[in-house]
């Protein structure tokens, strides 16, 4: 019975140490990303600082000048970045779930068209409209734009390719409205076409003091999901035996998304692909399980936008290439990938 028993315990316990220990890894070095990632944003720039003046600037110390460089222009751009990264990784977390699609993102399916054509409209009947009035309307025109691809996807039920080919035809939809409001606009509204390269050249506490409610509801509401996004992969009817509303599901999903893809849109413009490459990074390192996939994505987009507006600040300083651009390169070659590969 000794002889017996001794073969069936090996193949329990060794393999799942290797697991563990990967994913302890992958949490470290994701903590450690974006914590560099805050750094190197705080230290370089229009200028530089050093580490010591940076500590001394956020503790109130040092010169008057190097305090409102790093407090006032660094920081707040720095924890925006971070906010954004974080919300457009959820978001697109969530929207992959949902359609079960590994192209979906808030960017293809349109969430953030509908953000940016919403701020497009408000600025063409008034240039100069503060950001406490443009994050709201960002977010309610993602969610419109939510509403409308699930409503055009609804037949008797939502399926996950109707979901994600209406948001393919909606996003068209919805650039093609602020391409025409942009070519006939005054120049008093051509500042919309910020939304659309995206980036957060002049964001201050003010903008972050907005929009971070809309972004930090979003994420808790992510997590929250996350047991029921889990229990969706399954399928519908294994699902609904499980006594989980599908549909429920969804909506609450595809909301949510649309709230994060909207927030990150009053704040940063366009900013496209962080939803569809992070996730596919996270799944890699941790798992299909969204209660460990949601918040490390999260951490990992919020450190992939902060390093990108880092490089479009300083890699033709003193002009700023929008952070749009960036991330478009970064996502744009692997979704070439993805569709080589998925299809």
């Amino acid at each position: 019975m000794a002889r017996e028993a001794a073969p069936t315990a090996t193949p329990r316990t060794v393999p799942t140490r290797p697991r563990m220990g990967r994913e302890a890894l992958a949490w470290g070095g994701a903590v450690a990303l974006l914590l560099s990632a805050v750094a190197l944003a705080l230290m370089f720039g229009a200028t530089t600082q050093t580490p010591i003046e940076v500590v001394d600037a956020i503790v109130d110390r040092g010169s008057p000048l190097n305090r409102t460089i790093v407090w006032e222009l660094k920081l707040p751009r720095v924890l925006i970045a971070l906010a954004v990264g974080a919300s457009l990784a959820a978001s697109g977390t969530l929207l992959q779930g949902v359609t079960r699609n590994p192209l979906a993102d808030p960017h293809v399916l349109g969430l953030t068209a509908a953000g940016a054509l919403g701020v497009s409209i408000a600025t063409r009947v008034s240039g100069d409209l503060p950001q406490p009035v443009l994050a709201p309307v960002a977010a309610l025109g993602a969610f419109g734009g939510a509403a409308l691809v699930y409503g055009m996807s609804w037949r008797g039920g939502v399926s996950p390719v109707r979901l994600a080919l209406s948001g393919v035809a909606v996003a068209a939809l919805f650039t093609s409205g602020i391409t025409t409001l942009l070519v006939t606009s005054n120049l008093s509204t051509q500042n919309a076409l910020a939304w659309l390269a995206g980036g957060l050249f002049g964001r201050g506490w003010d903008d972050l003091q907005v929009t971070w409610p809309y972004l930090a509801g979003g994420l808790v509401a992510a997590v929250l999901l996350s047991r029921s996004m889990n229990i969706l992969a399954l399928g519908d009817e294994p699902a609904q035996s499980l006594g989980l509303s599908v549909e429920r599901t969804r909506v609450l999903a595809v909301a949510t998304a649309a709230v994060l893809a909207g927030a990150s849109v009053s704040a940063a413009g366009m900013v496209a692909f962080v939803g569809l490459v992070i996730p596919h990074a996270g799944r890699f390192l941790v798992g299909d399980d969204n209660r460990k996939l949601i918040p490390f994505s999260a951490i990992l987009g919020a450190a992939l936008v902060i390093y990108a507006d880092l490089f479009a600040r300083v890699v033709v300083a003193p002009t700023e290439i929008p952070l749009g651009i960036v991330t478009a390169a970064v996502g744009a070659p692997f979704l070439l990938y993805l569709v080589r590969s998925k299809t």
